[in-house]
């Protein structure tokens, strides 16, 4: 028998499902890139969503990044997102929720003494009907704020 939706993540549903598709990338030290993606949303009836996305490439299949986190209602017109990154990064970002736009900001980002130096990370999280674009902005030291990866979805 599937959780009741907690009442608090009423404003989150319409991230729930499994969404795939592809995008793109750019970064200073390499060539602009295209990869597949598949992000997944779900509840367990508590206050929170799990997340959970993975990406490859699209030549080969062969992976390229994860992240495992939730998302979190946080009063009315706000969120909060906590994640882990096998870069050896976790993410903590708040910021608002307005109809089925997510706009959020790194609050925190604590690095393991061998993790990516990432020091900022700015997401933009979109869905319309069954499809969900993002835009994802990154700094690290000595790289300035820039827009790393941007993609389009399909709830499948």
């Amino acid at each position: 028998m599937e959780p009741t939706l907690h009442p608090d993540c009423a404003d989150l549903a319409f991230l729930l499902g499994t969404w795939r598709g592809e995008g793109e990338g750019e970064w200073p030290r390499g060539e602009p890139f295209r990869y597949g993606e598949e992000m997944t949303f779900e509840h367990v009836g508590d206050p929170f969503l799990l997340y959970s996305q993975r990406s490859w490439m699209l030549e080969d299949g062969a992976p390229l990044h994860f992240e495992r986190g939730f998302s979190r209602p946080a009063g009315a017109g706000r969120v909060e997102i906590v994640l882990a990154h096998p870069l050896g990064i976790a993410e903590v970002a708040e910021g608002t929720l307005e109809g089925t736009t997510i706009q959020a900001a790194s609050t925190s980002v604590a690095t393991t003494s061998t993790g990516s130096p990432v020091t900022v990370l700015r997401r933009r999280i979109e869905v319309h009907d069954d499809r969900l674009t993002y835009e994802l902005h990154m700094a690290m030291h000595e790289v300035a704020m820039m827009r790393h990866l941007c993609a389009e979805l399909t709830r499948s």
